[in-house]
């Protein structure tokens, strides 16, 4: 059977094309898509060529993958079998072969849509862990694209008090006020006033950056309170220039956290650093449980067809663009 699958052939343009897709072999699972997700900042940085990221094309971006097992391969465990509804680290297609590691069933109380969000979620939860956040702690989420959006929920349901999301956007500040408890724009004359009004004149304990870009790091060091820790969430695409390190990390004693995907541990979770597969299930239960929505977060929806359009808003870096559905099915 064909395949469709979406290619960027070079840098800015992303396209549809053929492929064979070819049969699972051992310890491998072959799958049907139902929809997967775009993940806006990565997949953008890798669509443009922008700094810290391979310049290698063709490039097939993607991997949040939701569709049903339609073959397995010799050995195949994990409580898998043909029809079983799944998440994959796969690549935005039509059918995927994947190893039997990179795939997660799906509870039948989770919808696809919000599954879809897994490798998003993810990525913002091993934020949240590594910054320890305790119960009643402040946590500031400095940018409320996607990732910023998703980490501050999670910051909420692991007790933080307040989650106080920042973002220049007026339309990811609206919809930020559904995961914060307060959201501001740091752009704005009266933003240190507002602040202040709210956690006093200490900073904050924990300040999650989640932008991407290297600017916005000076101030995730100015806005941490003495002692405070410092996750580094967003995959920052250049270089931060005029870091004082002695007035804004030495004297102040702050802790800077490195959470990109790839430091998330491989075999066995531990306090602060569970593995991909565990937060997926945990992620999965609380979707389960209604203790975590993401449906609000969907804000466009494409037949697969239509995914080079997809790109081109995604390109030119429409605000209003967070959840990126690609409908397979």
């Amino acid at each position: 059977m064909t395949g469709r699958r979406v290619v960027c052939p070079e840098a800015g343009r992303a396209e549809l094309e053929d492929f064979e897709p070819r049969d699972p072999g051992p310890g491998e699972v072959a799958l049907e898509a139902e929809l997967t997700l775009i993940s806006p900042g990565t997949e953008r940085a890798f669509l443009l060529n922008l700094p810290n990221t391979t310049g290698d094309y063709p490039y097939h971006p993607g991997y949040n993958f939701v569709g049903r097992v339609t073959a397995l391969g010799e050995g195949v465990g994990q409580g898998l079998q043909v029809g079983r509804r799944v998440v994959a680290s796969a690549a935005h297609a039509s059918v995927a072969t994947v190893r039997e590691s990179r795939v997660v069933p799906v509870p039948d109380g989770a919808p696809s849509e919000d599954a879809s969000f897994f490798n998003m979620l993810c990525i913002a939860l091993q934020g949240v862990r590594k910054a320890r956040v305790e119960l009643g702690e402040t946590v500031i989420v400095v940018g409320q694209g996607l990732v910023g959006q998703l980490a501050a929920r999670l910051a909420r349901l692991q007790g933080g008090a307040p989650v106080i999301g920042l973002d220049p956007s007026a339309t990811r500040r609206e919809l930020a006020a559904n995961g914060a408890d307060a959201v501001f724009d740091p752009t704005a004359a009266d933003f240190d006033e507002q602040l202040r009004a709210l956690i006093g004149d200490g900073g904050a304990p924990v300040v999650i950056e989640a932008t991407g870009a290297p600017e916005p790091i000076r101030s995730a060091f100015h806005l941490a309170g003495w002692m405070g820790r410092v996750v580094l969430l967003g995959s920052t695409r250049g270089v931060t220039d005029g870091v004082n390190f002695y007035a804004d990390v030495h004297k102040k004693g702050l802790q800077i956290l490195g959470a990109h995907a790839s430091a998330i541990p491989g075999e066995d979770s531990h306090p602060g650093g569970w593995t991909w597969r565990d937060n997926c299930e945990a992620l999965f239960n609380l979707m389960v449980m209604g203790r975590l929505q993401v449906a609000d977060l969907v804000t466009h929806r494409f037949p697969a067809a239509e995914a080079p359009r997809a790109y081109e808003l995604l390109a030119n870096w429409d605000e209003s663009l967070l959840g990126v559905v690609l409908q397979w099915k």
